[in-house]
């Protein structure tokens, strides 16, 4: 289980089969309290979630872009030389 963090909300995702993310919940980040919650039987997955909520644009590219940091980890500085070199 994931949480991130935007603008004052937290989204709490997961990552389910073929790497597809399952929005669980998002709720504000100072009280805890809910803005969107979903069913375990119908989680959304990202582009859905999107769909739903489209006001949060930049919760669900944060998202994205954990997820990606997560599934392929950034290279360290020498990998890269070696890459280039």
């Amino acid at each position: 289980m994931w949480r991130t963090e935007v603008d004052g909300l937290r989204v709490t995702w997961r990552l389910v089969q073929h790497h597809l993310i399952a929005i669980i919940a998002v709720d504000n980040a100072s009280d805890a309290s809910p803005v969107a919650s979903f069913c375990p039987s119908n989680y959304p997955d990202l582009a859905l979630a999107r769909e739903l909520l489209p006001e949060l644009t930049r919760l669900w590219d944060a998202v994205r872009h954990e997820f990606w940091t997560k599934l392929i980890p950034p290279m360290s500085l020498a990998a890269r030389q070696r890459v280039l070199a």
